[in-house]
């Protein structure tokens, strides 16, 4: 069912199917496996701006896994752990542990050095997402290749009241239609053919791409979902009928495929504003510092040449559609879709399971990133190819969480 042209694009699947497995995916890979793309400070600790929830999943594969302190270089543990003197006894490290839901933050020996440097190179500040504070003592930086996006058993009425959050109230929507939501399962919408035809562009888009947001997600935990868990051994696989009940067009009452074409539109969203970012890292005294300085070098080329290839991508979605209309309008419409964002960046932190939080933070940012290059692209022109670029920045946080957020689509 998923094939052919995309609604509100001149693409089809079949072209995004070719050029991505073909030639830009392999790349990436290599890419998100390097040093400077692996490691990502979040701050998993943040209360829930929205609603009194502490209930937090009691399920193992929810935490992410306890990193012995020795294992920690110094260099990290001095910026992300401000223990009091009297706090600094075992117990208190091992309580604050199992906390955390510990992920794993081990870096290896090299990294020590470059997370001095990114602390100073970090910002928060951000235009579509809340940005974390990544100098609070409960920002960490967490090894992205030790905790994969997968189930962990996170389900039922708190996974539901996230999503439904972010659908009802950061939505554009008829003010008068309600989604139903079966709290079992979170993600049966009712599909508004005649409202959707009816509003702009930019809102239509900004539906498709928490839809695809969400479709990226589900496929995830269905392509890696705990298949057996015993004493002796789990094991991770394709879950095909869990799959099916989220997709199939028949379960989902045609919806499915609907969503799955809304994980192409997202995946073309962020594939151009790659295309546009290309002057920002292209700069000579642009550097992924780590430092180890070959392997540097080496991981920058890489990066240059993915976002060569994602800029010759011969349909690329043309964001000039965006807030073409009147001027006034346009900057209100604008500011909305900005602060929508915002929100749903903020119900992250709403998310009980601490895995899966990780993960959601991480894309929404990764998405926040791409929308604001998109809508910097006057800023990013005006670049000089040496020196600072004053008018357009993009922190480290910013950088790691866009890659690896188009990674997962």
């Amino acid at each position: 069912q998923v094939t052919g042209h995309l609604d509100d694009c001149t693409c089809d699947v079949e072209t995004i199917d070719a050029f991505n497995n073909y030639k830009l995916f392999p790349r990436l890979n290599e890419l998100l496996e390097s040093d400077y793309f692996r490691y990502y400070k979040v701050n998993l600790k943040k209360p829930c701006p929205f609603w009194n929830d502490n209930s937090h999943c009691g399920i193992r594969d929810c935490a992410v896994k306890p990193c012995p302190s020795d294992k920690v270089p110094d260099g990290i543990r001095s910026g992300s752990y401000k223990y009091s003197e009297e706090a600094n006894s075992l117990a208190e490290e091992c309580e604050e542990a199992k906390r955390l839901g510990a992920v794993d933050g081990s870096l290896s020996e090299e990294t020590q050095q470059a997370v001095l440097q990114w602390t100073r190179h970090d910002d928060s500040s951000d235009s579509f997402c809340e940005a974390d504070d990544i100098y609070s003592p409960d920002a960490e930086y967490v090894d992205l290749l030790l905790n994969p996006e997968r189930y962990t058993g996170y389900k039922g009425p708190d996974a539901w009241k996230i999503w439904n959050s972010i659908y009802e109230e950061n939505c554009f929507k008829p003010h008068n239609v309600k989604r139903p939501l079966a709290s079992g399962r979170g993600e049966s919408f009712i599909y508004l053919p005649t409202w959707f035809s009816s509003v702009c562009v930019e809102k239509r888009a900004f539906y498709k791409l928490i839809s695809g947001l969400h479709a990226s997600i589900n496929i995830h935990l269905s392509a890696r979902y705990l298949l057996q868990d015993t004493w002796s051994e789990k094991k991770w696989g394709p879950n095909v009928t869990e799959f099916q009940q989220r997709f199939d067009e028949v379960l989902t009452r045609g919806e499915g495929p609907r969503r799955l074409k809304n994980l192409y539109f997202l995946y073309l969203i962020e594939l151009r504003a790659l295309s546009k970012v290309l002057p920002f890292f292209e700069r000579p005294g642009f550097q992924l510092y780590t430092g180890n300085k070959s392997q540097d070098v080496e991981v920058k080329n890489l990066l240059l040449e993915i976002l060569r290839l994602a800029k010759s991508f011969p349909l690329h979605f043309d964001e000039n559609s965006f807030f073409a209309g009147n001027k006034k309008e346009a900057a209100k419409l604008k500011e909305e879709f900005r602060l929508h964002f915002k929100n749903i960046s903020k119900i992250m932190d709403c998310v009980g399971c601490f895995k899966c939080r990780l993960w959601g933070k991480l894309q929404t940012q990764g998405l926040g990133t791409a929308l604001k290059i998109l809508f910097s692209e006057n800023l990013i022109e005006k670049i000089p190819e040496s020196g600072p670029s004053y008018g357009f920045q993009l922190t480290r946080q910013e950088i790691v969480a866009l890659f690896n957020a188009f990674g997962r689509l």
